[in-house]
């Protein structure tokens, strides 16, 4: 018989292996594409696989194998419908991608190991479709950890954290003042005042910091190519040890490195890529599109406590706000759990525990002050 810490292994690897499962599957009903919708078929088909694995080894120790969906599974599968495949592929990559070796150093799951690794490079391939061709040293890189590229470019995570911020602050900024006795019109101006300065704020700053990071690249970029100019050999050599350092031999590495140096734009692109982990078609993305992304997301999020004082005053608007507050709370907590690896009803409770702590720290401040001010 399987110990207890056994047992609780299966069930979670049957939950995970079901989970991607139902998602890839869901891809595949999606999917427009016939050679994408077959390989989301095969990788649900392999998932299955897994899964009942997992299923007989609990049955085998008479213990119940749970196969229905879990609620992380019908907010993914959600999200796939409403925004499509390309809006949670790297959430998913980046799963599969940490959930690589999970089945490794077992001579019993051996074959699992081997599928996880192929899974990873898959969704990763899907993940990356579309993007700017690589050059010959960026295609060697592929060779490292892919993950970079991937979990940058992850925008369920930046919404939900996004939106997490304007909910808090504004959370917060409302107890704060309530809690210093103010009248339900100055609560309501204030509300909406923070959600207005907090999304400038949040805007500005985004903006601020792409534009420095694609100021910054361009500098760096800029230099890497006077040094191309001045000094060709001591560039060639940079490149040589690169390629060497992932794992070329030698007179490969020279080969390589000699046959970029024979165009300079190839060069200077490869050096940017892989000396300065740049990306030349991107530089850190457009810093207008992430200021108005930054300010409609922290919007969204603090619109929510602030929506009871439009239609109710005093305690019972109070009463609303914390309620409706909760309820956000916990959608972002459930959705955290997406891309954390912790459970929907943890991450959730976490969540609510957290917003409600700040939010009952700044009400007795406010009453402090509130007091003391009167």
């Amino acid at each position: 018989m399987a110990s207890k810490q056994e047992l609780k292994r299966y069930r979670a690897n049957l939950a995970d292996e079901l989970h991607s499962a139902a998602l890839y599957e869901t891809l595949a009903r999606v999917e427009a594409r016939a050679d994408r919708k077959r390989i989301f078929a095969e990788l649900a088909a392999s998932e299955k696989q897994h899964a009942q694995v997992w299923a007989d080894k609990l049955r085998a120790n008479h213990e119940r194998a749970r196969t229905g969906p879990a609620l992380k599974t019908a907010l993914m599968k959600g999200l796939v419908h409403v925004f499509g495949a390309r809006f949670v592929l790297p959430t998913l990559a980046a799963s599969e991608f940490a959930d690589r070796n999970k089945y490794a150093g077992n001579p019993d799951t051996a074959t699992m190991s081997a599928d996880e690794h192929r899974h990873a490079n898959v969704v990763q391939s899907l993940a990356n479709e579309g993007k700017r061709a690589a050059t010959k040293g960026a295609e060697i890189a592929d060779a490292e950890s892919w993950h970079r590229g991937v979990s940058s470019g992850n925008d369920l995570r930046a919404a939900v954290l996004g939106a997490n911020d304007g909910l808090v602050s504004n959370f917060c900024l409302i107890m704060g003042v309530a809690g210093a006795s103010a009248p339900n019109r100055a609560i309501l101006l204030t509300a909406l005042a923070g959600i207005i300065a907090g999304a400038c704020s949040m805007a500005l700053g985004e903006w601020l910091s792409v534009t420095n990071a694609r100021e910054l690249a361009r500098t760096q970029i800029q230099r890497e190519a006077d040094e191309l100019e001045h000094t060709p050999e001591a560039e060639e050599h940079e490149l040589r040890m690169i390629y060497r350092a992932k794992g070329l031999d030698g007179d490969e590495a020279s080969r390589v490195a000699s046959q970029i140096m024979r165009d300079k734009d190839k060069a200077l692109d490869a050096l940017t890529r892989e000396e300065l982990g740049l990306d030349p078609a991107e530089l850190g993305g457009n810093p207008w599109s992430a200021a108005a992304v930054s300010f409609c997301l922290f919007s969204a999020g603090a619109v929510f406590p602030a929506m009871p004082f439009l239609w109710s005053t005093g305690r019972p608007a109070i009463v609303q706000c914390i309620a409706l507050s909760i309820l956000a709370l916990a959608a972002i907590g459930m959705f955290t759990s997406l891309f954390n690896g912790r459970g929907t009803i943890f991450s959730a409770a976490r969540q609510i525990l957290i917003g409600l702590a700040a939010a009952a720290f700044t009400f007795g401040v406010g009453h402090l002050l509130g007091v003391s001010v009167s």
